[in-house]
């Protein structure tokens, strides 16, 4: 799998990718040379549609006895690898909550792929991710000897998290979406959204969002958190770069804008 949002975003700024998979977060401050792009701003980058919600969630181990962020005070946890939407998530929810490295045992920068095993082998405490629900692999962390579950990221330096960015939004993953989830988790989140840029031709992007809106039904079918997607939802939420040309006007056509 490729290196997460940035690294998409970094291809498609390069010319290496025509089209790319981004956190709403990251397409906001690259499109706006904030955050990780501030110096390096890529007006050119264009939106095509939002997908589902990717809450931020820390997965804990149910022997950690972890239940909120303050628990996290003296453990092992995984904060992603650098360039990566979890890493840098998890970077802002820090500086809301005034805590800094000092504050963990220790920490690992281990990719999506790689946490979950560690989880499970007992090597890390907890981690934290961005991802859509169900997921696989979250199920595999509550099922393996970790008996692993997500806690809540509520409170006062959440809400003003969320409040302050249009890109965030409060997300709830509802008991029993995964096995011995015996509560809400109840937590933010950002959009998966598919970005492309100004330089990639009107045809091309025209054809790709096509092929989606008219093939729905069998794209919502490739995941299960698809299955909730509206269109009329994919064309507004969680998108901060302009939309591409070629996109707008599938969108006229179709009496979606």
């Amino acid at each position: 799998s490729t290196g997460g949002s940035n690294y998409n975003i970094g291809q498609i700024k390069d010319g290496e990718f025509q089209f790319g998979v981004a956190q709403s977060d990251w397409q906001y401050h690259a499109y706006n040379g904030s955050s990780k792009w501030e110096g390096n701003q890529f007006g050119d980058l264009r939106a095509v549609f939002s997908v589902h919600n990717e809450p931020f969630q820390i997965w804990a181990s149910k022997k950690s006895k972890i239940k909120d962020f303050k628990g996290l005070k003296g453990k092992t946890v995984n904060i992603g690898n650098p360039g990566s939407g979890q890493r840098g998530t998890m970077e802002e929810l820090m500086k809301a909550m005034g805590a800094d490295m000092s504050m963990f045992k220790a920490t690992t920068e281990l990719t999506s792929s790689e946490q979950v095993k560690a989880l499970c082998d007992g090597k890390i405490d907890a981690f934290g991710y961005s991802v859509g629900f169900p997921n696989g692999a979250m199920e595999q962390a509550a099922t393996c000897k970790a008996k692993a579950s997500p806690i809540n990221l509520t409170g006062a330096p959440v809400q003003g998290l969320i409040d302050g960015a249009d890109y965030y939004a409060k997300a709830v993953i509802p008991a029993g979406t995964y096995s011995n989830q015996k509560k809400d988790a109840t937590t933010f989140g950002v959009k998966a959204t598919v970005v492309t840029s100004a330089n990639v031709s009107e045809e091309l992007v025209y054809l790709v969002t096509k092929a989606v809106m008219e093939n729905f039904d069998d794209f919502r079918a490739q995941h299960p958190a698809f299955a909730p997607l509206e269109k009329k939802n994919m064309i507004a939420d969680g998108l901060s770069a302009p939309l591409h040309p070629g996109a707008i006007k599938y969108y006229k056509e179709a009496g979606l804008m």
